[in-house]
């Protein structure tokens, strides 16, 4: 190893110095971060609402509630830091509103199992989106970092929950995961910038 290889791990690393010309600064990358964060956990918590009216009283319930429990405690962690951050919201929290809520219903009307299969989908690609942005955070941002971390590990516990209960056996569980997880990716892209 040479010295400037030994010199480049000693030194801490900062969000967005690899930055190249064009790429939003670091401040627009922590704002966008934090917006699509937001509006991701705000539209899980519509989808495990979307679900409970419709599954409320089966067995899969108390596991529906315990991961919307989970996913409105990140969802009040983004809220403190919109405003600590002075971080405006996405401009489509309307629709995600009505999308989680009605995608939740949906899933649940086809039964429990589509519901989790739902949950696995959505939650496999919020767990890879947490894991690529704490990757992209530099020590002077390590209480984000840690944080991401914390809840991408919540949200593969809500994906393995998911499993437990059956998501692999709902019929049209593939395509169903699919259509879920490309709807998912879209919702971050154009959370991040609207």
């Amino acid at each position: 190893m040479s010295k400037d290889e030994t010199r480049e791990e000693a030194r801490p690393k900062i969000t967005g110095e690899d930055r190249l010309p064009g790429d939003p600064t670091r401040e627009e990358t922590i704002a966008r971060m934090i917006r699509v964060d937001h509006a991701g956990e705000y539209g899980a918590r519509r989808i495990y609402d979307g679900q409970l009216a419709v599954l409320g009283k089966s067995a899969a319930a108390p596991a529906i509630r315990e991961m919307a429990e989970a996913e409105q405690a990140h969802l009040d962690t983004f809220d403190a830091l919109l405003v600590e951050r002075r971080v405006r919201p996405t401009a489509l929290s309307p629709v995600w509103h009505v999308a989680g809520f009605a995608l939740g219903a949906a899933s649940a009307l086809l039964g429990e199992r589509a519901a989790m299969a739902c949950t696995v989908a959505v939650e496999e690609v919020i767990e890879q989106h947490y894991a690529g942005q704490a990757n992209c955070l530099g020590d002077d941002e390590a209480e984000l970092r840690q944080t991401l971390e914390e809840f991408g590990a919540d949200e593969a516990r809500h994906r393995e929950a998911g499993l437990a209960h059956g998501a692999e056996q709902a019929p049209g569980y593939e395509a169903l995961s699919a259509a879920v997880k490309r709807g998912t990716r879209l919702a971050i892209w154009l959370s991040e910038r609207v």
